[in-house]
């Protein structure tokens, strides 16, 4: 069936970057996170019906904080979701890595207001219920009964007609296309593509937050710090407008094998993997709560060399779960919402072949950069953790003669107007 910008509204949606009459559709999408939200909110900015199908009866104010580079900020932006996220969110002056103990500079990267100016965009620390609860109010708000608690999906089924998902309550929900974003144990890619492999790295990590309100002024500057040493390293950075901080620490060789990162841990464990750290650290590990400890197994995934079908397609970790020590994998999830959305504009999508079509286009836009971003995540870690301080300080070194083009890789992209291939 047509479907025309004005089957709904009598104008174009305000905020869509630029208008097209185009066929629209019904688009189920599973998992109501981050990048399945900002998907249903570009989705529905240019003019489809969304439904988003999210599990958890309600959400909690889970405690950690998110990194978003430019690349998602910009994509924020366009969406009209930055005037509400300002004041939420710290933009960190510069990420500092340093020595473990020490607390020796081994390599700056700077941010702040010339970052802002040069990639038109600005670098945030968020906490991640602060996002989440942005991105439902303004979806229940643009488009309300849109999202839907409490409901698990147990499986889909595609047609040359339609596509449809069965929730654990039996009910059967119908829609022209079909975007799992339900993370990294997807139910939508094993239903697709079978168990995906899957490599428990030898790592595991700690997070937590805690009041910053309780520390001293002089504590830390506005900055990301990154504390490494051999097999260990720790980051620390302020969130909700630098009421909290955040941190995360990764260890390896520890025995854990559970992945679920709301899974509490002893704190004397985080105390015994952190000791003998810089103060910082230890003024970290000691306001932290001793019921807020929080560890969970890091896995590896490699790359797919696909993930869509005729109707369906993931999204997010999904389709490319990558190790933390990039900060990306929120990025990488709003970025694959706006190139999910562009592409789409270019299809007869009332016609299956041409929505198969405009999906395969989709992954084949974003199969070799999120890629990429798994192998720098990998890297990033084995960076992070190399033994001996000479070693460090030449590794270092050498990357910062390289800073340029490090540093740009994430935020030049722009998922509003890169040209789609």
């Amino acid at each position: 069936m047509y479907r025309g910008y004005y089957r709904r509204t009598k104008k174009p949606p305000a905020n869509i970057l630029e208008f097209r009459t185009g066929y629209l559709v019904k688009i189920l999408i599973v998992g109501g996170g981050i990048g399945g939200l900002t998907a249903a909110l570009c989705l529905h900015e240019a003019g489809h019906e969304v439904r988003v199908f999210e599990r958890a009866s309600i959400f909690e104010d889970a405690g950690a904080g998110i990194q978003l580079a430019a690349n998602a900020t910009r994509v924020l932006d366009s969406l009209g979701l930055l005037p509400k996220l300002n004041n939420l969110a710290v933009a960190p002056e510069s990420i500092d890595i340093r020595e473990f103990d020490t607390g020796n500079l081994l390599y700056q990267s700077p941010l702040g207001a010339a970052y802002q100016h040069r990639y038109r965009a600005p670098y945030y620390h968020l906490h991640r219920s602060d996002l989440l609860e942005t991105l439902v109010a303004e979806l229940l708000r643009r488009s309300p009964g849109s999202l839907q608690f409490g409901a698990t999906v147990t499986k889909y089924t595609e047609s040359a007609k339609n596509v449809a998902v069965q929730l654990e309550n039996g009910v059967i929900e119908y829609g022209d296309c079909l975007v799992g974003a339900d993370g990294i144990r997807s139910s939508i890619r094993t239903q697709m593509l079978g168990n995906t492999p899957v490599q428990w790295t030898g790592n595991v990590a700690w997070r937590g937050v805690l009041d910053a309100t309780q520390l001293d002024d002089d504590f830390m500057g506005k900055v990301v710090t990154n504390f490494v040493a051999h097999k260990k390293h720790m980051a620390v950075y302020y969130v909700r407008s630098q009421k909290a901080i955040n941190f995360v620490g990764v260890v390896e060789g520890r025995s854990w094998s559970n992945d679920s990162w709301v899974q509490k841990s002893p704190y004397k464990d985080l105390k015994a993997d952190f000791s003998g750290w810089n103060k910082v650290v230890q003024t970290v590990i000691e306001l932290t709560p001793v019921d807020q400890c929080y560890r969970w197994a890091l896995h590896d995934y490699q790359p797919l060399d696909r993930w869509s079908s005729k109707r369906v397609t993931l999204l997010g970790d999904a389709a490319h779960a990558s190790l933390p020590f990039l900060a990306s994998g929120a990025a990488m999830a709003i970025e694959d919402a706006r190139i999910l959305q562009r592409v789409l504009e270019g299809f007869d999508l009332s016609n299956s072949e041409m929505l198969s079509q405009a999906l395969d286009k989709y992954q084949r836009n974003r199969l070799s950069r999120t890629a990429r971003v798994q192998k720098r995540s990998r890297q990033a870690g084995l960076l992070y953790h190399l033994p001996g301080r000479l070693i460090r300080r030449v590794a270092f070194k050498a990357l910062n003669m390289r800073a340029g083009e490090n540093e740009s890789f994430l935020p030049e992209y722009d998922a509003n107007t890169i040209p789609l291939v």
